[in-house]
């Protein structure tokens, strides 16, 4: 029997439901670790010799179930593992809380890198880069071009007035971090309300699409896009908006915000926008607020960051920066706005 186990995931538990209910998926006793923590949902690998998977648990402490929804999560990759989108393989979900604490699924485990900076893709070189971000794109349009009633996720949001509620949910969320003063963020906000564009049809969206939340095989290829805990129903041009903004260069010494876009023959976000237009055949006029409208969300979430470091709520190191990069956000979210 293991002794040591990471927080939030007793392997012996998780072996003895296993075999319970997937007899003869576990061959031996598992090893477990964490392979990413934090705010975000915890995910673990786990193996026992010959086979390996992986565990996505809520974060430990009091969570808010809609944010951290594991039934979701294991839903959405279930309905997308047989169309064309790269998911891991689901296994099972688990609902009952006395088995490790928590609600939790488990998952295929898939070999790739996710590339979370410039540095890291430097040894691929300019062509692979290029290629590595624009597959991200196709796979977007991938995502997109799935019907969700033809997969069973026709329920899976609310699509009608979707971009109204987020900017509503953006603005509570600033609202429960307000500590100072921060120019330009209410004009943003304000602004952002009354160039409010006509969404496409409704889609599977990400919500959080980006290079580090995809993995990357030997061969280039996309094996795996992960990360499905914002996913909803929605307007498609979110995760668009949020890929540019990602796709743009952010000379911020110690930023926590990754970014690949300073590394050599990494797309511009203009070529990433055509391409998405023409193999998705969407109307991206509007991609300006849609891009502006990420800068403010961002911007909102490292306020909360820095308000919680205010208060001795954050552990680690970095945070005592971040308060400093929300009106960089700002400032990219108002010119990106006036620009378009």
């Amino acid at each position: 029997m293991s002794s040591v186990h990471p927080p939030g995931l007793d392997p012996d538990q998780l072996r003895g439901y296993l075999d319970r209910e997937r007899p003869g998926l576990v061959s031996g006793p598992l090893s477990a670790r964490l392979i990413q923590g934090g705010r975000s949902n915890l995910t673990y690998a786990v193996a026992d010799g010959a086979g390996k998977w992986v565990v996505r648990r809520p974060p430990l402490g009091h969570v808010l179930a809609t944010a951290h929804d594991m039934k979701r999560e294991h839903r959405v990759i279930s309905a997308l593992h047989p169309t064309a989108v790269p998911v891991p393989r689901p296994v099972l979900l688990c609902e009952d809380e006395s088995v490790i604490g928590s609600p939790f699924y488990v998952m295929e485990f898939v070999d790739g890198t996710p590339y979370r900076t410039a540095e890291q893709l430097a040894p691929l070189g300019p062509q692979r880069t290029r290629d590595a971000v624009l597959a991200l794109v196709d796979t977007l349009v991938e995502l997109h071009a799935v019907d969700p009633q033809s997969v069973g996720l026709g329920d899976f949001g609310r699509p009608e007035g979707f971009l109204d509620r987020q900017l509503r949910r953006w603005g509570k969320q600033l609202d429960a971090s307000r500590n100072r003063e921060l120019a330009g963020i209410d004009e943003l906000h304000a602004s952002l309300g009354r160039a409010l564009p006509a969404s496409p049809a409704p889609t599977v969206v990400h919500g959080d699409y980006r290079l580090d939340n995809v993995l990357i095989g030997e061969d280039d290829e996309i094996k795996a896009v992960l990360d499905w805990e914002m996913s909803t129903l929605g307007d498609p041009l979110t995760d668009l908006g949020l890929l540019v903004m990602y796709s743009q260069k952010l000379e911020l010494a110690g930023s926590p915000i990754s970014t690949t876009a300073g590394a050599e023959g990494h797309p511009a976000a203009s070529e990433l926008v055509e391409r998405y237009a023409a193999r998705s055949g969407r109307d991206v006029s509007a991609v300006s607020w849609y891009t502006a409208f990420a800068w403010f969300k961002l911007a909102v979430i490292l306020e909360g960051i820095h308000y919680r470091y205010t208060l001795g709520q954050t552990v680690g190191a970095g945070f005592d920066r971040i308060g400093d990069l929300v009106p960089v956000f700002i400032e990219h979210g108002l010119t990106t706005l006036q620009e378009g």
